[in-house]
């Protein structure tokens, strides 16, 4: 095994971890609930509406899926981190403005132990919040700002008991500490009052994966991918800090006190399913749908802060990938990908639900090192709330992955 290399990476994973709770959110709609939800996709899948479900194969990572971990080379060591880089606008009955953000995506690796065994490490976003936006009140004006959301360091390990079948499970740490605050000064007057409501989540999380794909010839293969992570109650605790002026720096108040998360705030079942058609590891297609009963989810209101309500989310995307000929000169060995889906998220804001849409494409760039993969992704999405519009927000993404795939388990001997 190449320990420098080895050694590199994980500098590089431990130097970035940190930034990937700062990921750059901006929606005034992550202040309801967790915030926006992520779903575990990798640059190259975003590229394809964000499926992965049913996706097998040696060269990338898929967190989507742990049984997707068996399907590697017993060789193999994979290493794959992502940053983006968001355009929005956003347009309500005040007017329109525009910004952007960003920040480091995800870190995961993979490799193999034994030849029907795979596993995989890393740290990913399960929910990023992040927005800031003023109204009048009374007298004065008031500032809603919030910031932080939840992160997943996960360890998984995928397993082909029989032949073209594999089961997997992914086991994560879920922290993060989310915070919602509301600024109010008076008009005329220089002191400026704060309430906090802070939420510091530390618990576990579980997701099971199987994958079956039938060979219905030589070049021809169907795959279908199911994946299932159980309700739970959530660890940690909330609490209220209230701040007359914020210029001492320090709270008159904690209100109610420190309120435990357990059996007052829960995530719900999940459901994922995707079928996959490959074509002589050149052409792959799939589709993929998510479901989460966000309906029975407890979220529990603390003070004045908004308790929030949920209904059942559901997600359908679809995606396509291309690469003409692994063999060939470099354009014919770069990968070609497009996608798109359709998202009713959870969130509910005034009776109306919260859905998005979005399309992408991008290509998977092969690097001077014959196997190492730079997946450079371009997305756009669109999201506002129905049937009232509320707020209508445009996104553009930019997405950067480099995939570094290395033999690291194969050593040459002398003769």
């Amino acid at each position: 095994m190449k320990i420098k290399s080895l050694l590199i990476l994980a500098l590089i994973a431990v130097a970035t971890a940190s930034g990937l709770s700062a990921q750059n959110t901006t929606s005034p709609y992550s202040k309801f609930g967790y915030g926006l939800l992520r779903d575990n996709a990798t640059s190259a899948q975003r590229q394809m509406g964000g499926v992965g479900y049913a996706m097998r194969s040696g060269r990338q990572v898929n967190v989507m899926n742990p049984a997707a971990y068996a399907g590697m080379d017993s060789l193999t060591f994979l290493f794959d981190m992502g940053t983006d880089v968001s355009l929005f606008w956003r347009k309500d009955n005040t007017g329109s403005n525009h910004d952007w953000g960003g920040g480091l995506d995800y870190v995961t690796m993979q490799f193999p132990v034994g030849k029907i065994v795979g596993v995989s490490a890393g740290l990913l976003p399960y929910s990023s919040v992040g927005y800031s936006f003023g109204s009048e009140i009374t007298n004065g004006v008031s500032t809603h700002q919030g910031t932080g959301g939840l992160n997943q360091l996960y360890i998984g390990a995928g397993v082909m008991p029989l032949k073209n079948l594999s089961v997997g499970v992914n086991i994560s740490y879920l922290f993060g500490t989310i915070y919602n605050d509301v600024y109010a000064s008076q008009t005329g007057s220089t002191t400026q009052s704060l309430f906090e409501q802070v939420m510091e989540v530390k618990d576990y999380h579980l997701q099971f994966g199987l994958q079956y794909t039938y060979r219905i010839s030589r070049k021809n293969a169907l795959t279908l991918g199911v994946t299932y992570s159980p309700s739970k109650s959530l660890l940690g605790k909330t609490y209220v800090l209230k701040y007359h002026d914020t210029s001492t720096g320090a709270p008159d108040t904690i209100a109610p006190g420190v309120v435990k998360l357990r059996d007052k705030f829960s995530l719900p079942e999940t459901w994922g399913a995707g079928l996959a058609y490959d074509w002589n590891d050149r052409l792959q297609a799939e589709v993929d749908v998510t479901y989460q009963n966000w309906s029975k989810a407890k979220y529990h209101q603390i003070e004045n802060f908004s308790s929030g309500k949920f209904d059942n989310r559901w997600r359908i995307g679809a995606g396509l990938s291309y690469r003409p000929d692994p063999r060939g000169g470099y354009f014919k060995r770069v990968t070609y990908r497009a996608g798109g889906y359709y998202n009713r998220d959870y969130i509910m804001v005034e009776g109306n639900h919260v859905r998005d849409y979005g399309i992408s494409c991008g290509f998977g760039l092969p690097a001077a090192s014959e196997k190492t993969v730079i997946n450079l992704g371009f997305e756009y999405i669109n999201r506002q709330a129905t049937p009232n519009p509320l707020l209508k927000e445009q996104y553009f993404h930019v997405t950067l992955g480099i995939n570094f795939n290395q033999v690291w388990f194969f050593q040459n001997k002398l003769r």
